[in-house]
């Protein structure tokens, strides 16, 4: 079974990784490419998805490390 999906949050001290549901942040960073490097490595072990969000909050880029279906389907 997958693990939860690993979002990277601004946060006003700088960077968090949160898991998917949690009521709390997993770890916090300085810089948005330190907590990305963080949430890759939680979603690697749990095959699970990262998700980059923006200053503004909106996601601006995914990465999966899960069990893709190859080809993608579609």
């Amino acid at each position: 079974m997958a693990g939860k999906n690993q979002h990277v949050v601004k946060r006003p001290d700088g960077w968090a990784v949160r898991g998917e549901g949690n009521s709390r942040d997993t770890s916090h960073h300085s810089t948005q490419s330190e907590a990305a490097d963080a949430a890759r490595d939680i979603a690697r072990n749990q095959q699970s998805e990262v998700l980059i969000h923006g200053r503004d909050g909106k996601i601006r880029e995914k990465d999966s490390y899960g069990n893709d279906p190859f080809p993608p389907k579609g």
